[in-house]
């Protein structure tokens, strides 16, 4: 047996060969990179805050408490929290359908899906008001029962519905049909009903990538500008979210306040690179945690 096994060479080991770049050209590179960041990231970011507190933590203190500015928090919060739930509803239904069964039209609602992201929110602000508006499509009929739209807040809900309603989707198609429907199938041959499977089977495996689209879709949700400024009519303390009451202040040179406000956009910002730097990073943990190749012990 030990001659045998003697017969068992460890195979050499291949020399590493270096196919990069020069020590110098990486350096230079990494300088461009990180002076660009700096450039477009780091110096404005620290222009916003520094402009915010130029008169003190009192003046940047009442800037936020005033009543147009808490106005426009309150309404971006709206606008949120209703698009954000129903976006991630209609993701989930979505991807599901998308990734899981055959039927006709499946490149439609794809193309459809994508429509926000090809269309500038301008363009979608402008059809809302096409659609919605006094001289528009159903501006008589709405008149006629007294129901606003336009230059209210279920403008700027559907508004922002629009321009995020691709992110929940977009995220959660790529990671299911990676996944594939072996795991569903076997629940269900298995005995379990569509939800049970949903919910003990489907639901885990997507957890990260769904928080990841929800973090993506809120964010836009709460800086969206343009398609915004269109339906809002910018009525002071009524249909100002939080960019456009930027805007204004900033239109005004009242640019304490303005600088103000915007810092509490870029603390969403950066609490959003936050999640989503820890979602992928819990992400490929989870995928590098899955061994490739079963051990031998547990093998029969």
């Amino acid at each position: 047996m030990a001659g045998t096994i003697s017969h068992f060479h460890k195979p050499p080991e291949r020399k590493q060969i270096s196919v990069g770049e020069p020590r110098a050209v990486r350096w230079l590179l990494i300088a461009i990179a990180l002076l660009f960041l700096g450039l477009v990231l780091v110096v404005p970011l620290v222009a916003v805050f520094t402009e915010a507190l130029r008169k003190g933590w009192v003046a940047y203190g009442q800037a936020l408490i005033e009543p147009d500015a808490l106005s426009a928090i309150r309404l971006t919060l709206i606008a949120a929290s209703i698009a954000v739930p129903l976006n991630l509803i209609f993701g989930l239904s979505a991807s599901w359908a998308i990734t899981k069964f055959q039927f006709r039209g499946k490149n439609l609602l794809l193309t459809l899906i994508d429509l926000p992201f090809a269309v500038s929110p301008v363009i979608s602000g402008l059809i809302y008001v096409l659609m919605f508006g006094m001289q528009g499509w159903l501006g008589p009929w709405l008149q006629e029962h007294d129901i606003k739209i336009v230059f209210a807040v279920p403008g700027i809900v559907l508004a922002t519905l629009f321009v995020t309603f691709p992110f929940v989707a977009r995220e959660l198609i790529p990671l299911m049909q990676a996944q594939g429907s072996d795991e569903e199938e076997s629940a269900i041959v298995l005995g379990a009903s569509g939800w049970q499977t949903f919910r003990k089977v489907t639901l885990p495996n997507i957890k990260w990538g769904l928080l990841y689209g929800i973090i993506l879709c809120n964010a836009r949700a709460m800086g969206e500008f343009g398609a915004v400024s269109v339906v809002s009519g910018h009525i002071r303390g009524l249909t100002n979210t939080m960019p456009l009451h930027v805007e204004i202040l900033y239109n005004e040179y009242n640019f304490v306040a303005a600088f103000a406000v915007a810092s509490l956009l870029a603390l969403l910002a950066l609490l959003t690179l936050v999640l989503k730097n820890i979602v992928e990073w819990q992400t490929n943990r989870n995928l590098h945690s899955e061994p490739l190749i079963e051990p031998p012990e547990n093998r029969p």
